[in-house]
This record gives structure tokens, C-alpha cells and sequence, in this order.
């Protein structure tokens, strides 16, 4: 609860590294937990203490994204070391998960795939290979690649890797950090095309490489690996 600036505790664990979460369930009761080892746990916060339900292997090396469908949200899709895939929650094993689809194109680590905020029927990724790329999720056992973006997406070792994010208010348009100088922050539409750069030669000296879209207003939040929030608003 941010206004009363408490918190509860819902999942710990001493055998993994954590690398990101999504909520499985509209009312936030049971999450999704990815682990950097690749696998994925069920957590169900109605549950005592804080362990997880049950886990699974989703992939054979890193997974570094997990989100959930926002309609059919027993779907997830799943990002790691050249692999973007998505599964059925009710059909996850320990070991031999097999995935619905992949999502196909990528030839180097993937930092990050995202579905569209409303259908779920587009899904962006962030590729070491230096593009974005933007699939066709509508039909979600058969993917296919709609636009590939050239991008910079070489951040170094000392930067947080990119990671493309949907403007929550529609389906078309996602938000990307960017190495170009003056440094900026930049939307896409979902054919390639460049909308805007956010930029400020007096503010806006590093690079953000974690960005998001206000879900209601016309702001933007960039944040650097610093720890500094830079705010772009109408």
C-alpha cells in the first residue's frame, strides 16, 4: 500500500534469484514468480507464509521475463537467453513444460517480451541483437513476426538492459530507453515508425533504461540505473 507505506512480505526464497513477477489473478490474490534458473513458482498470497504453491521449468537456461495474458490469463509469455515463448499455467511440470507457441526471429539474449495491454493480441521483445520486434499474438497457438525495429540495445555491462513497454492507454504504441545522443526517451508505434522523443539537454543527462507509461494521463517515467526518475508530462 503505497499511501499508508506499508507492505507484505508474499514470497521468499534462499535457491533462486528472482528476476520478475506478474499477478495471475485480476484481484492480485496469486502471482506468477520467475527465476533467473528458468524456472516459474505459483504463489498464492491467500495462502500462510511465503512459499510458493507449485514450480515449473520453462525454458533450459535464463529466464529473465514473465507476463501474464491480460484476457486469457492462464497464458504467460516467457523471455531468456534467445527464447521467447508462451505457455499454459494449467499445463506447467517440473520438467518438460512444453510451450503453446514461440515467438521466433531472435539471435541473441532476449531482455524482454511484453503482450499488449488490452488483447494481449500483439507482443513486444528486446533483443541483444540490437532490434525490437513486434508479433502477431492473436492467435496464440501460431505467432508471427509483424515489424522489426533496428535499435540500439547495447547498454553494457554497467546499464540496465532495454525493455520495450505498451503504452497502457492503447494497443499500438510502446515506450524504449535509447543510447542515441542527446539522450532520450522514445515511443514506437507498432510499424516501426518513431512517434516521439522525449528529451531534455538540461535534465536528461543519462541513459533511462527502464520506462513507463502513466496508465490514464499523457506522462512518461524514465529511470536511470542510478536510481534517478526523470518525468515527462503534458
Amino acid at each position: 500500500d503505497v499511501t499508508r507505506a506499508v507492505f507484505d512480505e508474499v514470497y521468499r526464497t534462499q535457491e533462486a534469484s528472482l528476476s520478475s513477477f506478474d499477478f495471475l489473478s485480476e484481484d492480485g490474490s496469486t502471482l506468477i514468480v520467475g527465476h533467473w534458473d528458468a524456472d516459474v513458482v505459483l504463489v498464492d498470497r491467500r495462502t500462510p507464509g511465503t512459499t510458493h504453491e507449485s514450480w515449473a521449468q520453462v525454458t533450459s537456461k535464463t529466464l529473465r521475463t514473465v507476463h501474464v495474458h491480460p484476457v486469457h490469463r492462464h497464458y504467460i509469455l516467457t523471455a531468456g537467453a534467445g527464447c521467447v515463448s508462451i505457455y499454459d499455467v494449467r499445463h506447467l511440470k517440473p520438467r518438460g513444460s512444453k510451450a503453446v507457441s514461440s515467438l521466433n526471429g531472435h539471435t541473441k539474449s532476449v531482455a524482454s517480451a511484453y503482450f499488449s495491454p488490452a488483447t494481449g493480441n500483439r507482443a513486444v521483445t528486446t533483443c541483444a541483437d540490437d532490434r525490437l520486434r513486434v508479433y502477431d499474438t492473436s492467435c496464440l497457438s501460431s505467432s508471427s513476426i509483424l515489424t522489426t525495429v533496428q535499435h540500439n540495445n547495447n547498454t553494457g555491462r554497467w546499464l540496465t538492459r532495454f525493455q520495450a513497454q505498451w503504452d497502457p492507454k492503447q494497443e499500438d504504441c510502446f515506450v524504449v530507453g535509447s543510447m542515441a545522443h542527446p539522450r532520450r526517451i522514445e515511443v514506437f508505434h507498432e510499424s516501426g515508425q518513431l512517434l516521439h522523443a522525449f528529451y531534455s539537454e538540461e535534465y536528461l543527462c543519462s541513459v533511462c533504461s527502464i520506462n513507463a507509461m502513466h496508465p490514464t494521463r499523457q506522462m512518461v517515467a524514465g529511470a536511470n540505473s542510478s536510481g534517478r526518475v526523470h518525468v515527462f508530462m503534458n
